[in-house]
């Protein structure tokens, strides 16, 4: 971006903030986590392109704001690229999403006790007690459900401001599952 160019993308980062600050106003809050994931979708689908990666994105927002001036920009692996490791992170969180679906149901049939805890990479719990500035209660399913979004938001980003230190700021975009599900892939003719 050119310093006199103001990009759609410049001030998104704010929500990336926001949605990790609510978290700890109220758990519940979490639940907007599903637009983020949602949203890209519908821009896809109307539009034929990656409006969502390209302009929209507040994570790639929030690594392009962090770490623009301190990244140590060493190129990406060669294999960091190739669409097995894209895969590789598309069916970790394919696996996420389908736990976090399949656990909150079992919460909301009352099989299983809700978790009330973060945790990263689906199984390490997070051993600092978020605060909950806003007491209310919410069903068991959705504060499951909540704190499963939190988290899953919480270990992409992680990893994206690990990658984007290392190498540059929107190295998480290459393997992103968003961009990935949304790249037009070349259709082979056979014959």
């Amino acid at each position: 971006m050119t310093k006199n160019r103001i990009s759609t993308m410049d001030g998104l980062w704010v929500i990336t903030v926001l949605f990790f600050s609510l978290g700890f106003v109220h758990i519940g809050f979490s639940l907007l986590g599903l637009f983020c994931m949602g949203f890209p979708f519908a821009l896809y689908l109307k539009s034929g392109e990656k409006l969502w990666c390209k302009k929209y994105c507040p994570r790639a927002s929030l690594f392009l704001r962090i770490l623009h001036k301190i990244s140590l920009k060493k190129p990406l692996l060669k294999g960091f690229t190739k669409q097995n490791v894209k895969t590789g992170v598309l069916i970790y969180f394919g696996i996420n999403v389908f736990f976090a679906t399949m656990s909150t149901i079992m919460v909301s049939l009352g099989r299983v006790a809700p978790i009330d805890y973060v945790r990263f990479l689906i199984v390490f719990p997070i051993p600092v007690a978020f605060p909950q500035l806003l007491q209310f209660t919410i069903s068991p399913w959705l504060l499951h459900l909540s704190y499963r979004i939190y988290s899953m938001m919480l270990t992409s980003t992680t990893i994206g401001l690990i990658l984007g230190f290392l190498y540059v700021p929107r190295a998480w975009c290459v393997i992103c599952p968003i961009q990935t599900l949304t790249t037009k892939k070349p259709v082979k003719i056979q014959g």
